[in-house]
């Protein structure tokens, strides 16, 4: 899937922002919000909000068409799925099947489709350009991810109260954290006050 580089700032409902890069545009999709007790995290509130993620330049799929009610269902449908099955593999769990199955019927729509600018040396989606072709691409990136070798590189972050999941692209696969301005430095911070502690 064509795209510019991956990650988004995010607001944190406690207060504070950061930037997260989950390593794979799909993933980064899956924490704009949620159900339950991630609904506070929650982003795309209407169709206009899932117009304006879709705009940005990780994925650059701005809608020449407008985005109805249904699409922004399908959406959290799709991100759901994501969220569930990055989860279980990186936990080393079976693969939800309804989540395979929503990935799946995602997936079976038609993509966006990449074309040449005029200029000769810039890449676009080629219009119409709906959301759920976006979605499609989505659902596509995520089936290669979890098909190809960087599947087993889908971690979730080492903090035990952050769920959040991302693509281990370093080298050495060694990330742990969902970003180190948040949670690494957080144990950090922990890791320090503990040293200092005196021994009772």
């Amino acid at each position: 899937m064509r795209s510019g580089a991956t990650g988004r700032m995010l607001v944190d409902p406690r207060g504070g922002s950061f930037w997260f890069d989950a390593g794979a545009v799909c993933l980064d999709f899956a924490h704009t919000g949620g159900e339950d007790r991630y609904a506070v995290f929650e982003s795309l509130h209407e169709p206009a909000d899932l117009a304006e993620w879709l705009a940005h330049p990780s994925l650059g799929a701005a809608p020449t068409v407008p985005v109805s009610a249904g699409d922004l269902a399908a959406a959290k449908t799709l991100r759901q799925a994501i969220w569930e099955v990055a989860h279980a593999r990186a936990a080393g769990r079976p693969l939800p099947l309804d989540g395979i199955a929503a990935i799946n019927r995602a997936a079976a729509k038609p993509p966006l489709l990449p074309g040449l600018a005029d200029d000769g040396a810039t890449a676009v989606w080629v219009p119409p350009v709906r959301a759920t072709q976006a979605l499609s691409s989505m659902a596509r990136e995520m089936i290669e991810l979890l098909s190809g070798p960087w599947a087993g590189r889908i971690r979730e972050c080492a903090s035990d109260t952050c769920p959040m999941v991302f693509v281990d692209s370093s080298r050495p696969g060694a990330r742990r954290w969902c970003a180190m301005e948040r949670c690494g430095n957080r144990h950090k911070l922990r890791a320090r006050r503990a040293r200092r502690a005196p021994e009772s």
